[in-house]
Parts: structure tokens; sequence; C-alpha cells
């Protein structure tokens, strides 16, 4: 696909099964890889979102009134054609976000697995029935709660989607989805894959905006639910706000994820871990490796790290952040630790990328000697920086852990099963690995943290999400008025 048919066409709404026109505001869309002008975004007003409410509204009876196992049907073609329009998905996910395209691949590829997932859903919701009295039957099913909403965010356009809209919709749900007005380019092409694999009209709506569409979104008298992935303060917020509005709620926020690496850890191993996960996505991710925990005499493991950190390259096997004011963002952090006393091992600041010279590129940055006081130890920096701070037992580097008041991952690397166990039991985060820098579970397990990198109750994928998306109905029968007394007659 070329830039230059993307900017001739613009991003529109898409609404009913159909691209719809926007006559207020709109929004450069600007590429993270040279800095240059690719599209325009409307920035919707609340008639859009009504429009997409109404007719998701109007599709519900007829998609929830479908059995699961025909809602499937329609999901083993949408994954069909994710796998036909692989290519296409992967540049749109590398030109608007700025990925590597082997990055953008792997993100396109799970979303295909999460899609894989959502069609064993009829074989995983199945319900319960019991005789619980004489001639007397209970029965439990779950059931859609009506029409919906995803807020997405910008760091991954094709993934994160595609954590609620399979689930969400073979369930029975009707969705409206906000993509980032930073990358809406790949969510603007799964509306058009779902019509083509057989989705019905206003099932899947897509209304871009900004600010007043999330607020509109959580104030609407006929969205039931909204589920959110972006910041901590912005989940915060979208949180009260829906749950004001007496809406169900679940909304992932930021981390700061410690890796603790003690000194028996297997060094090899440890340093491409660590640096895989602390570069991956120029560091873009939730998951990311931010604060490296070292206990003891880890000084060959922090060689070793920085050097498999200097093999990344920005424009080559690293992509770009998402804009000039992220780059701004991240390279003060490094700055102001420098400035507090850390030490630089590896400096990222300012690269450049030859042909790219507009792109928004931070190299890896290895920065030791870090105190937990300082803001690099303490914030989501969001980028490709790791902070080493220093431990001199495992009981300290826990609490240097549980001192964050965000929990979404933590890793230990160690070769002994004991300190392993510890970390497995102690750190108040949600998603814990061992010799893993990125420990992300696999569908069927839910990928959610604790304390402020998660508002509300349930995941938002795997198991867990289909409480998220559903009701639980009970049913009691009898039908035999012969039956012997019992308390149920």
């Amino acid at each position: 696909m070329e830039t230059s048919t993307l900017s001739e066409k613009g991003v529109r709404n898409y609404i009913d099964g159909q691209l719809t026109d926007h006559q207020g505001n709109f929004q450069d869309l600007i590429s993270p890889l040279n800095g240059q002008r690719i599209s325009q975004v409307p920035l919707s007003a609340q008639t859009a979102l009504d429009d997409a409410v109404a007719a998701a509204r109007k599709a519900f009876p007829g998609w929830s009134g479908m059995t699961m196992k025909e809602r499937v049907q329609i999901f083993f073609e949408y994954r069909y054609l994710l796998n036909k329009h692989q290519e296409e998905l992967t540049y749109l996910v590398h030109l608007e976000n700025g990925k590597t395209l082997d990055e953008a691949a792997a993100e396109v590829a799970k979303s295909i697995e999460l899609t894989e997932f959502a069609c064993s859903l009829p074989q995983i919701v199945t319900g319960e029935v019991m005789e619980v009295s004489k001639g007397v039957e209970c029965r439990t099913e779950r059931k859609p709660l009506g029409v919906v909403a995803s807020i997405t965010p910008f760091n991954f356009p094709n993934m994160v989607p595609n954590w609620t809209i399979p689930n969400a919709l073979v369930l029975g749900n009707c969705m409206i989805m906000k993509p980032s007005e930073k990358v809406p380019l790949s969510v603007e092409r799964l509306a058009h894959i779902l019509t083509e694999a057989g989705l019905p009209n206003g099932v899947f709506n897509v209304v871009n905006g900004d600010k007043d569409i999330v607020d509109a979104i959580c104030n609407h008298p006929y969205i039931e639910a909204v589920s959110f992935v972006g910041s901590t303060k912005i989940a915060q917020i979208v949180y009260q706000k829906a749950t004001h509005s007496l809406k169900r709620c679940v909304a992932l926020g930021g981390a700061k994820n410690h890796l603790l690496v003690l000194p028996d850890a297997q060094i090899s191993m440890t340093a491409s871990n660590i640096a895989a996960s602390m570069t991956g996505c120029a560091g873009q991710r939730c998951m990311a490796a931010s604060a490296m925990v070292g206990v003891g005499a880890v000084e060959p493991i922090i060689d070793a790290l920085c050097h498999e950190v200097r093999k990344i390259i920005p424009g080559e096997n690293l992509g770009a952040v998402i804009s000039l004011e992220a780059k701004q963002r991240i390279e003060g952090y490094i700055t102001e630790a420098e400035a507090l006393g850390a030490k630089i091992l590896v400096d990222g600041r300012n690269p450049q990328v030859a042909g790219k010279e507009g792109g928004y590129y931070v190299g890896p940055t290895v920065i030791d000697f870090v105190t937990p006081d300082m803001a690099i130890a303490q914030e989501e920096v969001f980028g490709p920086v790791i902070a080493i701070m220093r431990a001199g037992s495992l009981d300290e580097a826990i609490e240097i852990e549980n001192g964050s008041n965000y929990g979404n991952a933590a890793s230990v690397f160690t070769q002994n099963g004991a300190w392993a166990k510890e970390v497995m039991d102690r750190p108040t985060a949600g998603m814990v690995g061992v010799n893993i820098g990125v420990p992300v579970p696999r569908e069927p397990f839910s990928f959610g943290g604790w304390n402020e990198s998660k508002f509300g109750v349930s995941d938002i994928t795997g198991k867990s999400s289909v409480e998220f998306w559903t009701q639980l109905k009970k049913t009691t029968t009898k039908w035999n008025p012969e039956a012997r007394i019992n308390w149920m007659s």
C-alpha cells in the first residue's frame, strides 16, 4: 500500500458496514519512520458515536440471536483473511507505528492466535445443568451484554484491538471501537476484513477521535461495557467515568517491570533476554523490561547486556518511537538520571538514521547505579531504556519491586529454584516470569496486571475475559407436577 494512496483517501469512520464521511475537524497522521504526513484522521463529534451505537443496537438482536457456533464460523473466515492479508497488515503497523517489519509481522501473528482462541469459545463457554431436586433442573448460561466499546492504544495497532474484537463478538456483543488517533489505519482495515468475513453490518463499528469521543463513550447511555488500554493516568479517568455511568469497565494502564538478576543467572541467556525485552517495539509496550535490580556481583551480566544492546541499531533492527514528543520525553529521563549521578553505559540519545533523518528514534540505553528515588526508576519511560539498580539481597530486590505503584510484570533470572519460587510468590505483579524477559501469558491464559496497572475485575484476554463480556443467566425448570413433594414444589 503506497503512502500517497493513504494521503488521498484519508481515514474515515466505519459505521453500519460502510465508511462514512466526516464534516468536522481533522488531525494529521504522521509516520514515526520519517516524520512525514501520511493521512488525516477525523476528530469525530458525539453524533458519529450516536450513529454507531444506533447501528450496533439495531444489529444486536440478530447477532446475539445466532448460536455461538454460527457466530464462530465468521471468525474462522476472519482468521483465514488475517493470514491472507498478513503482509498488508504488517506494513500498516510498520507505517503508522514505526515498528520494524519483523515486529509488525509478529503482532499480526498474535492477532491470528487471539482469533483462534475465540474460535474455541463454544467448547469453553458451555454452561451447566443439574437436577437439583426431584424433577427440578437448574441451568446457567452466559449471555452477551449488548453494545460494548473498546478504546485501544498506539503501541499495538493490530494486536490490542484483537484482544477484544474476537472474544466480545463471538460471545454475542456488538462493538464500537475507538483506535488511537495516532494509529487508525490498522483498525479501519480490520473493519473491512470483518465485513469480508461475513460479519453483519452494525456488529462492529469504528469511530475515530480524541478525548471528546472517549468521554462520550464513557457517558453514553446505551453502551454497557468499556475496555481501555493506555497510560495509567488515563486508565484511571476512563474507569472512574465509565463506572460512574454504571458501566462495566476494565482499564489497563502503564507499568514499571522489574527484572531481578541474581549472580548465578546464566550470563548469555540473561543478557539476550533483557536486551530483547527492553528494546522490543522500541520499548513501547507495557511488558517491556524497564528496571533491572542486580543482586550481588552481576557485573559480568551487565557487561554482556551492554554487548548485546550495541547490536541493536535504530532504523535497522530497532524501530521508531511514536512521536517527537515521545522522543524528547524519553531522552529527558536519561539526561535527568545522568545529572543525578547515574552512569550511562550505553547512550542512545539522538541517533542518526541515514535516509530517515526526520524520524523519531531513540537508541538502546543502559543506565547503571540508578537509585529507587529517581524518576527513571519510578515512572514509565516507554522507550528502549533500562535503569539498573543494585541490591544486597533478594529480600531487598523484592522490596524495590514491591515499592512500585505498578504491578504488570516481574521476572527473575536465576538457576536456583528456591530463589525463583520466592519471586513467583512475593512480588505484587499480575504476571511473573522465571528466566523470561517478557512474561506474557499465551492463550487461553489471560493478560492483566495488578495495582495501578489495571483497574476493574477480570482480565482483557483469555478465559478470564468471558466473565467481562457476558452476564450469567440462571434458569430453574420443573415440568412434572406429579413428582413427590419437596422444598421446590
